[in-house]
């Protein structure tokens, strides 16, 4: 699994210092469940340090971002059309808890029966631990809903950050992740990567469009999906790492070798 930095982009030596710290860990701490939950402390901390700049916003909470925010709101208000907001009303669900949670679990589903099973409970673990964050965070911050344009959706909860742009990220960018890492093909990771910005995106901004959120409440959601799916994205590479110390996982768990195979044939 040796990595070699030469000629490769800025993605590849990511990787390379994130699996020069599993290899790290790998030899200072012995057993399957410990080393892994070693390795997702170390990660978690690191996006912690996103999630410490989301706090940040709580400066920005204080009325900074105020007349940025107010102006774009009014901006989207004023060039509403019918046509226009049925599809805002129609992006934003892809957004909503019963999606999210049933793609989850078609997903999961699918993992579990094509044997990738520690795969699905990390991506359950994800969207789900995303949706409870995002509960604590609005909580901590009780932040009003916009009133400077009239709402065109119902909501009930706080606003900072937006639940829709946060849930979504950890959602969409989890099942992207299990697709770049279980399928070979280039053109079916990219449009799958493509496909999942975009529609991160567009829920993000149905949400200010439908003057339910600030701008700065989705950013904010971004930024704290990032932290969240770091997590994941690291327990998935831990899990790859530490797998020969319990090799029963290797029974019910399939291509954990498929990223580091495809590298090594892409060689010359």
């Amino acid at each position: 699994m040796e990595r070699r930095g030469r000629g490769r982009g800025w993605r590849a030596r990511l990787w390379d210092v994130i699996y020069r710290t599993i290899r790290f860990v790998a030899q200072h701490v012995r057993g399957f469940y410990p080393a892994v939950l070693a390795f997702l402390a170390i990660a978690f901390l690191g996006a912690a340090a996103v999630v410490a700049f989301v706090a940040l916003a709580k400066v920005v909470l204080e009325g900074a971002t105020a007349p940025l925010d107010d102006a774009i709101l009014r901006w989207f208000a004023r060039h509403r059309t019918p046509l226009l907001t049925a599809v805002a009303l129609e992006v934003t669900q892809l957004g909503t808890g019963i999606v999210l949670v049933t793609m989850m679990l078609v997903s999961a589903a699918f993992l579990w029966l094509t044997k990738h099973r520690y795969s699905a409970a990390l991506l359950c673990v994800g969207i789900l631990g995303a949706a409870i964050l995002n509960v604590a965070l609005k909580d901590a911050f009780l932040r009003p809903r916009p009133t400077s344009v009239h709402p065109l959706a119902v909501v009930g909860s706080a606003s900072f950050p937006s639940g829709h742009a946060m849930v979504s990220f950890v959602a969409y960018a989890a099942v992207a992740l299990l697709v770049s890492r279980l399928e070979s093909g280039a053109t079916v990771r990219a449009v799958t990567w493509t496909l999942a910005i975009l529609l991160i995106a567009a829920i993000g901004v149905s949400r200010v469009y439908l003057g339910v959120h600030y701008p700065s409440d989705i950013v904010a959601g971004y930024l704290a999906g990032l932290a969240w799916i770091a997590f994941v994205a690291a327990g998935i590479a831990a899990l790859r790492v530490f797998a020969h110390r319990r090799p029963q996982i290797r029974a019910v768990e399939r291509d954990l070798d498929a990223e580091a195979e495809r590298a090594a044939g892409a060689r010359p």
